[in-house]
Formats: structure tokens, sequence, C-alpha cells
């Protein structure tokens, strides 16, 4: 194991009679059967949709996992669980609505740059990525930046709104 691997989920459509903790669940579950081990899940947090907050509002989680695979192949399976969750990529279409996003945040203290950047190139700037990582890894650091979730989280420019759900 190469050290803490971070995955972020987002999801702002769910199927008709879903709710987002079921679906949150149930991409756990996925990623459980195709052999990560989930160690440690943040609640569930909402925010409204960037870059346009007119499209539904986002559920963001943070998951702590483990794994044999390397980035790339992690990467893959990520993206294999988002397509048997109705993901469809379009080229040319960024950050539109969508069923699932997974997101490979950091993988250790990896870093590096090329078709798999780590840690992810954007996600200390995002709020709905920091707040859940700091509220589950208050002890984690950005490989690069040498600062701590909740420094992050503090300092976000994009989802500043992200705030936890209740527990249910």
């Amino acid at each position: 194991m190469a050290g803490t691997i971070i995955v972020a989920w987002g999801a702002n459509l769910t199927p008709p009679g879903v709710t987002t903790s079921q679906a949150f669940a149930g991409v756990v579950k996925a990623l459980e059967r195709r052999g990560l081990r989930v160690v440690r899940a943040s609640r569930l947090w909402r925010s409204k949709a960037w870059p346009n907050p007119d499209d539904p509002p986002y559920h963001n989680a943070v998951l702590l996992v483990e794994s044999d695979l390397a980035p790339e192949a992690l990467m893959t399976l990520l993206h294999e669980v988002e397509a048997e969750g109705g993901r469809r990529r379009e080229a040319g279409v960024v950050n539109a609505p969508r069923p699932l996003d997974l997101d490979l945040i950091s993988y250790g203290d990896m870093v590096q740059q090329g078709a798999l950047t780590l840690p992810h190139p954007r996600a200390h700037e995002r709020g709905f990525v920091m707040g859940p990582l700091a509220e589950i890894a208050p002890g984690w650091v950005h490989p690069v930046l040498r600062r701590t979730a909740a420094e992050l989280y503090a300092e976000a420019g994009v989802g500043r709104d992200a705030t936890p759900l209740p527990d249910m």
C-alpha cells in the first residue's frame, strides 16, 4: 500500500426513487466488489453546482481507500464504476450535471504529471472535496502544497457553500 489513497465522489443526478444516500452506498459497494478496501467515508455534503449554480445541487463525499492497484489502473477502475453508474463522457463537455463522478484526489505522497496528474490538480481549491476530507483525515497534508485539508478547505475558492448533510 502506497499510503493514503483519496477518492472523491460526487453526483447531482440520481435515478428516480433512489436517494443520495442509497446512490453513495451503491458506489461504495461497487468499489468494494472490485477489490478496493474502503477504510473510511465522510458524511455526505451538499453544495451549489459549479460552474452553473442553476444546475441541480451536488452531493459529495470523500473516501479513504486501500488498493494494490497502480494509480492508472485505479483510475481505469473508477471510470468503469462511473460508466456502470450511468456516467457518459462527451468530448468537450466538462462540469455538466452527472449521476456519478469519481476522482482520484491523492495516491499516498505520489506526485506526477501527465495523463493522470497526482495529486488532483484542482482538488485543493474545492470546498466540496477539502471539507469532507478534513472531516475524516484531519492530519492529511497535500503532498505538494504541504497544507492540511482543513487549511485548504478554509481557503477554497470553489464550493465554499459546501456543508455536511445532517446524519439520517
